[in-house]
């Protein structure tokens, strides 16, 4: 009777603890968001609790907010279409009725949480894409700790073979997180990196391997065609891979990081996105548009340094700390 007792409590303290750890990171969530959200919430704000009458000139001035926080045009007009059809449709007249329908409707944009897990295919490939800055190394790294802190045996490819300095930083990260790094040999082609990691994940029996790739300029044709060679030499040397292809976007570069994603997914299609560094910045609106403008959703967040600064992206936990009144908000 006591150890069922005991076990109850055992039981009822994870459930805390998890319902703590939770609330922590909604409270970190909002604070990492305060940058945009005084760039949008404190002038929408402005507009819908004054009891203003709902007419175009408001539906213009929402816009125009919509836009400065990076929200970017294409989708600002495909979210506020969306929001005059819900007016027309519920009758609604007055501006303070307002933000719960463009807290559904961008929701919506946002589309259904797609986590990142660990699937049955081993090795589990994913392979990493993203310009230089954008945190590429830091992502793989807190990836390749959250995998491991959940049981999984992790292997990462070192497929940046241009600047010595870049495999160093991610051994680095390597060593924190307690994953293997796979390195190639001096002036070793990428794709050649990534055929060996492969080989070297079903040899030791990994469940995942992460391919780090090397930073380019989205510009750049012939580095986005070496890419699309690292994506079909995976696909040879183990089937279905890669099983995904996430692009990591800094979350300060606003709507650049659209046309980025834009022209890698063209190279290699792809199935995620991790935007980071939305703690310092007021361009967080970004993450509302990609989803709609190049049909793969957000699977990450990172607001933070920390190992554990990098979470799946839950799309009414970003609604919420988006328009959470400031007194609420950490700080």
């Amino acid at each position: 009777m006591l150890r069922n007792l005991f076990k109850g409590r055992d039981r009822n303290d994870i459930e805390s603890n998890a319902e703590d750890k939770q609330e922590n990171w909604f409270n970190r969530l909002k604070s990492g968001l305060a940058k945009t959200r005084n760039q949008f919430m404190s002038q929408l704000s402005g507009l819908l609790r004054i009891g203003r009458k709902i007419d175009e000139d408001l539906m213009e001035e929402i816009e125009e907010i919509l836009i400065q926080a990076d929200v970017g045009v294409d989708t600002t007009l495909m979210l506020m279409d969306n929001v005059r059809e819900r007016v027309k449709a519920e009758g609604l007249s007055d501006s303070s009725e307002l933000e719960s329908v463009i807290k559904s409707e961008i929701l919506k944009l946002l589309g259904e949480d797609m986590p990142l897990q660990v699937k049955a295919e081993k090795p589990y490939t994913i392979l990493v894409l993203g310009v230089n800055g954008a945190g590429k190394t830091t992502t793989i790294g807190k990836l390749a700790n959250r995998f491991i802190t959940d049981g999984h045996r992790v292997l990462v490819a070192a497929g940046d073979t241009f600047r010595a300095a870049a495999e160093d930083q991610l051994a680095i990260w390597c060593e924190r997180a307690g994953a293997e790094l796979i390195r190639g040999g001096e002036s070793a082609e990428p794709a050649s990196v990534v055929f060996d990691a492969i080989h070297a994940a079903k040899h030791r029996n990994a469940d995942v391997l992460i391919v780090d790739t090397a930073g380019r300029l989205h510009t750049k044709k012939p580095l986005m065609d070496e890419l699309a060679k690292i994506g079909r030499v995976m696909e040879r040397a183990h089937a279905g891979a890669p099983h995904e292809v996430l692009l990591v976007v800094d979350g300060t570069v606003g709507q650049n990081g659209l046309m980025q994603a834009k022209t890698f997914n063209g190279a290699v299609p792809i199935t995620g996105v991790a935007v980071t560094k939305l703690d310092g910045t007021a361009k967080g609106g970004i993450v509302i548009a990609v989803n709609a403008e190049i049909g793969a959703p957000v699977k990450l967040i990172g607001i933070g340094e920390k190992l554990d600064d990098l979470r799946d992206f839950a799309g009414a936990d970003f609604v919420e700390a988006l328009f959470a009144a400031e007194e609420t908000a950490d700080t």
